[in-house]
């Protein structure tokens, strides 16, 4: 009885998200606020970025404090290529790639770090690159005159839905997959697992190939909606900080994690921002650290709970103790 009960939540899952994913591609049709499309657009690019992350950090266990040098790429080379003259999405998906190569280049020598000492490590190496870039980048990049005239929040807007849609499928079937298998295990005990014959390194670097792709194309989103920033503020460490506190609000090493995390994050932060303004980032500081200590496993643990707290008296009541028709019914 148990897998068909595991079989039928997770199909209730899919079917809510699919359900989210529709109302929520037909807000802009239905004339919504442009406050309320802007506001989407950041809580599902904090999915996309809070999701890959979770790649590397929740199914690898590998605790990437330098996630935002792969987005700080990705807006680089997006924007570069953009402006070049090369379409918007082919831009795009070539920062994720350059994102990658260069996650590659730097994991071989990382991974041979380990618990705090890799979390460190990753840590400097991106601040190494945003200072890198802030010297020699130190102006602000605009969008031209031709490309400010014709900009088209919508447009922006369903693109950020369709990459998260897509990120987290892609995390999906990379952990239910023979890969994520090792991936997983490689996370529980490295050891163990090169006991077993599977690769550590060659599925860390597995992860963290797909981890930075995605954090390249939402590097590249971003270079795509702002209309000017300075180049170094996509390698702010506050992107990987974002990324690791919305992975954990909602849960780490979950699908639904990062999405339940985001909506919490951006919606709670922009209410306190308007409300105490002033206060906004202690208070939000002090909910996180909260949640984190009473819900180590995120809101989705937290709802996994609610739910498990009312079945053991259901089957206790039809198992556990018979009912007054069962008792009947087996007398006669």
């Amino acid at each position: 009885m148990l897998p068909v009960k595991r079989k039928v939540r997770v199909s209730r899952s899919a079917i809510g998200l699919v359900v989210a994913v529709v109302i929520a591609a037909l807000l802009p049709v239905a004339k919504v606020q442009t406050d309320v499309i802007n506001l989407l657009f950041v809580v599902f690019l904090s999915v996309t970025l809070a999701q890959s992350w979770n790649i590397l950090g929740g199914y690898a266990g590998q605790v990437n404090l330098g996630h935002a040098a792969f987005f700080g790429i990705g807006t680089l080379v997006s924007r570069y290529l953009w402006f070049s003259g090369t379409p918007v999405y082919v831009a795009m998906l070539a920062s994720g790639l350059m994102a990658t190569v260069f996650a590659l280049i730097i994991g071989v020598p990382t991974f041979r770090l380990r618990g705090a000492y890799f979390a460190i490590g990753t840590l400097g190496l991106a601040e190494t690159v945003r200072i890198t870039v802030g010297n020699i980048l130190p102006i602000v990049t605009a969008l031209p005159s031709d490309l400010i005239i014709s900009y088209d929040l919508n447009a922006r807007y369903y693109t950020a839905l369709g990459l998260a849609s897509l990120t987290a499928l892609a995390a999906y079937f990379l952990i239910n997959s023979r890969i994520g298998l090792g991936i997983l295990a490689v996370r529980e005990d490295e050891d163990a697992a090169e006991a077993s014959g599977v690769s550590a390194l060659k599925h860390k670097l597995i992860a963290l190939a797909v981890s930075s792709f995605f954090a390249g194309v939402a590097g590249g989103l971003f270079a795509f909606y702002h209309v000017s920033y300075y180049y170094s503020l996509p390698f702010g460490p506050n992107w990987t900080f974002d990324a690791l506190m919305i992975t954990y609000v909602g849960g780490v090493g979950t699908i639904i994690g990062p999405i339940v995390g985001a909506f919490f994050y951006v919606v709670v932060r922009e209410w306190l921002a308007v409300s105490v303004a002033e206060a906004h980032l202690l208070i939000f500081g002090a909910l996180f650290v909260a949640v984190v200590l009473l819900l180590p496993g995120g809101l989705v643990e937290a709802w996994s709970k609610l739910r498990r707290l009312g079945a053991p008296t259901r089957v206790l009541g039809t198992a556990g103790t018979p009912s007054s028709s069962s008792t009947s019914s087996g007398a006669s």
